[in-house]
Order: C-alpha cells, then structure tokens, then sequence
C-alpha cells in the first residue's frame, strides 16, 4: 500500500482545470525518465541537469518581471494566488530574506500516482522536478531546503528558501 497520500480540498472546475494542465507536464516527466530508463540511462543524471537548467532560466525571468532579488519578490511572481488555491499552499513566511511555503497538495504527485508509479518512483521524480524549484532559487540568490515532501509520505512539502549570505 502506498504512503504517499495527496488528495485535493479544493474542486474549483478552474483550478481542477489548471491542475490538469501540471498533470500532463508531470506525466511527460515521467515518461522521459522511464524511456531513458528503458534504455539503459539514469533518470536522475539527466532529468537532474535538465531541469535546473529549466529552473535556473524560469527564475531569471522571474528575477526580472518583478525587478527584485528579494524574496518577497519571489513570492509575489511564482507564488501567486491562482498558484496558491492550485497547490493548496498556506505561505507560513515572507520576507526579504526568508520564505517558507507549506504545499498541502501536488498535481504533479497526482499524475505520477495516476500513471501506476511506485512510491520509489514518485520519490525520484519529485527530486527531479524539484531541481527547478532549486535553480529558480540559485537566480534569486538563495538556497532551497526540502525537509518534508508529499511524494515522501509527508503530509506537506515544505519549502524553504533563504539568503545565501555573501
């Protein structure tokens, strides 16, 4: 029996609609690790790679749409209310130096759950996925720490960026 409970309070026909949206990306993911795999590729090696890169230019966009490198700033552009409702997310802190985010929901765990994956490799593809949340914190000038995820039979993924000091 799996471990990884992940199911979603709120049903908004929108939300529901974005969520599907995320879902189909999450699949890709999945199916380029596990065709890699087929082939005799590490998942990991490659999807790591891809994904900071993907993760490190998403943030740079970020950095300039919303012309700071504070936190704050990060909050406002990737965090949004719409990403909010569609993660189920409660923003526990935000400021300038510090934001740490409590995800009571994950579209992508869904897709992965959907698709028959394994806990093991739901684990994996949440550690790639997440490599992006990474890189977009690289670009404003912090550090991602990941102490809890759904995809680990967590009752939340708490992210938690802060400052890396100079």
């Amino acid at each position: 029996m799996s471990r990884v409970k992940n199911e979603a309070k709120l049903k908004n026909k929108l939300i529901v609609a974005v969520r599907e949206q995320l879902e189909h990306r999450a699949l890709w993911l999945y199916l380029l690790c596990d065709e890699a795999k087929k082939r005799g590729l590490d998942p990991w090696e490659f999807g790591s790679a891809a994904i900071t890169r993907c993760g490190l230019s998403h943030g740079d966009n970020l950095v300039k749409k919303g012309k700071t490198k504070s936190l704050k700033g990060l909050r406002k552009t990737l965090f949004s209310k719409a990403a909010q409702w569609v993660f189920e997310m409660e923003i526990k802190k935000s400021t300038d130096d510090a934001l740490y985010i409590d995800f009571h929901y994950c579209p992508l765990v869904k897709a992965w759950q959907k698709a028959g994956c394994s806990d093991e490799e739901i684990a994996l593809l949440c550690d790639i996925a997440m490599c992006g949340d990474h890189g977009i914190g690289k670009q404003f000038d912090s550090e991602l720490n990941l102490p809890m995820a759904i995809a680990k039979g967590d009752d939340v993924c708490r992210l938690k960026y802060r400052k890396v000091k100079a």
